[in-house]
């Protein structure tokens, strides 16, 4: 088989898929992720993330993960957003949600997608009397996507961890597929970020104790989406009308200029700006219903009226406190203490609410 025919026949197929960039790595291409890895776990920065420190073998080091494998198909797919992220932040009576989270749930759709590709790679190969295996991943299993897309030449983890791609800026997710045959490899990325610190700059919880580090434990989307239990008191004004997620450092890159816009119809946002009066009065089955099929239902309805209620604490709005009186005896314990919290602070007993700023990061709170 011509290896590298057969991987442009591969790459042109993903892109008639639908995902806007194909790179090609080995599963060791990574040497320095085991050391990267532990010192971000040793220094507690995953937080309650417990299962970052588990399999943390195969986590550092796809070889290990699947010994038979020799290339690392690593495939990036833009859910660019068509509107202003940050434009919401200063609406405070509705509801922040991160872009990637408007739309239908990204696993489902990537995975498809992958599964698409991968069968046909299957078929090629054994049409040249190869047998070939793959084995495809989406933010589901100890795979280190971001260093794995820039070893494959698909971008660099900027200062906010997150990947940065030249013809991709940052609203893009990755996908993997693992397989036995051995395809020609591309070279890694480099750093393009230069002297910029723009996403530093306007995380407003200070979650990045260093350029190209990030502590979990004071990221936005971590405490809205991975934290369970009451947010630390402190933490709370930060968060600002962000219910689910937080944009803001992907949002302020210069690179997005260059930005690709999102083929997928799913991606687009049917969730938009709720009113955050109307979120609280979710009950569980309301919840489900309302976000079915969107990455929003996996963190379950306590969780999310959680972070609403300290939406509406930090909205200035005392009208809203009304919707809080239902909340304060809440069977969720957090719920509870986040309504009380709440009314306090409208009633002017927490502080006035914080001015309307941006800050944070998008959804994968880890190195990887």
């Amino acid at each position: 088989m011509d290896a590298r025919a057969f991987r442009n026949r591969l790459t042109a197929k993903a892109l008639e898929e639908g995902f806007s960039q194909v790179g090609y790595c080995a599963p060791d291409a990574i040497p320095d992720a085991p050391a990267r890895l532990a010192s971000f776990l040793e220094q507690g920065r995953h937080g309650q993330m417990h299962w970052m420190a588990e399999r943390t073998g195969w986590r550092a080091n796809p070889a290990a993960l699947w010994p038979e494998a020799r290339t690392i198909v690593m495939l990036a797919e833009s859910y660019t957003p068509d509107h202003d992220p940050l434009a919401v932040l200063q609406h405070r009576d509705r509801a922040a949600i991160s872009c990637y989270a408007q739309g239908r749930d990204y696993h489902d759709l990537v995975k498809k997608r992958l599964k698409r590709v991968g069968r046909w790679l299957i078929e090629q190969a054994a049409k040249e009397g190869v047998e070939a295996q793959i084995k495809v991943f989406v933010d589901t299993a100890p795979v280190m996507e971001k260093p794995l897309g820039q070893a494959a030449g698909l971008g660099w983890q900027g200062k906010h961890t997150n990947l940065v791609g030249r013809q991709l800026g940052s609203w893009f997710f990755l996908g993997a597929i693992f397989t036995t045959l051995d395809l020609p490899k591309d070279q890694p990325e480099t750093d393009h970020c230069g002297n910029c610190r723009r996403c530093l700059d306007i995380c407003p919880t200070a979650a990045f104790p260093a350029p190209y580090q990030l502590d979990a434990r004071r990221c936005i989307s971590y405490l809205t989406i991975e934290h369970r239990g009451p947010v630390a008191e402190d933490l709370r004004p930060a968060l600002g009308n962000r219910i689910y997620g937080c944009d803001d450092c992907l949002a302020v890159c210069p690179w997005n200029k260059f930005a690709q816009k999102a083929r997928e119809i799913g991606y687009a946002a049917r969730v938009g700006a709720p009113e955050l009066a109307e979120l609280a009065a979710l009950d569980d089955a309301a919840f489900r219903a309302r976000f079915s099929g969107s990455p929003i239902k996996r963190i379950g309805r306590d969780r999310f009226v959680r972070n609403v209620a300290y939406a509406i604490g930090n909205s200035g709005r005392s009208e809203l406190a009304r919707s809080l009186m239902p909340l304060l005896n809440d069977p969720d314990p957090a719920v509870a203490d986040a309504a009380r919290w709440a009314l306090d602070r409208l009633q002017g007993r927490q502080g006035p609410a914080d001015r309307p700023a941006g800050g944070g990061n998008q959804t994968d709170s880890a190195p990887s």
